[in-house]
């Protein structure tokens, strides 16, 4: 999932990336009004988390403008406390509203909501549940279990194996798994790659018979079953 903060308080924009990246999702950041509707705009962003009041173009007129083109799911975070400031902005568009100061729990759970009201329905293209062999992966509840027995995932390797999931049976490459879930260029240097992949394999591979996660030398990784 990918998500766009707009916030012009540095200090919290980047303990919002921080904690939201810990927490399994891909962060883009703008610092301004401008900045942001430019990213919202352009940026294929799974939900906004977009303050009240920006320089350049403030929250309200940022989201009057999303409005007229698209329906991305936006989570407002204002420091007005008067009903009427709420009101204007959920009249305007916005799905949500969080009071500054906020705890981060609340937060994350008002994002979960917001991106299950979202989220496709069983006939759309895009599943929640994503399923290979005994492997079973809620992207929703953010569960994994194999054979009945639930997966302990760290928040990157949640968002690893749903990648390989959601592209079963087709090699992935190291520089393309960097990108995907760390948001980085692949250095040659870094084994950040392998080491998750190895430590993914000894929770969803180890204490089973049969293995679902594969390296394909020189070229990078697959989860496919394979015939014994």
């Amino acid at each position: 999932m990918k998500l766009l903060v707009v916030e012009d308080e540095v200090k919290l924009a980047e303990y919002l990336r921080k904690g939201l990246t810990e927490s399994g999702y891909v962060v883009e950041v703008a610092h301004d009004g401008i900045d942001g509707l430019h990213l919202a705009m352009e940026g294929g962003h799974d939900l906004i988390v977009l303050d009240s009041m920006l320089p350049g173009i403030d929250g309200l007129a940022l989201l009057a403008a999303l409005r007229k083109s698209k329906q991305t799911p936006v989570l407002m975070l204002t420091a007005k406390v008067h009903v009427d400031d709420r009101v204007r902005g959920l009249r305007n568009g916005a799905d949500d509203y969080l009071t500054k100061p906020f705890a981060f729990s609340e937060l994350t759970a008002r994002i979960e909501v917001l991106l299950r009201r979202a989220a496709p329905r069983p006939d759309a293209a895009e599943p929640t549940v994503l399923r290979l062999a005994d492997l079973e992966m809620d992207l929703l509840r953010r569960k994994a279990v194999r054979a009945g027995q639930r997966l302990d995932l760290t928040a990157k390797e949640f968002t690893l194996l749903a990648l390989l999931l959601r592209r079963q049976g087709e090699v992935l490459s190291r520089t393309e798994l960097a990108a995907q879930v760390w948001d980085m260029n692949f250095d040659s240097e870094t084994n950040v790659v392998e080491v998750a992949i190895r430590r993914l394999r000894s929770k969803i591979d180890a204490p089973f018979e049969r293995a679902l996660l594969h390296t394909v030398r020189g070229m990078g990784y697959v989860l496919e079953a394979r015939q014994p």
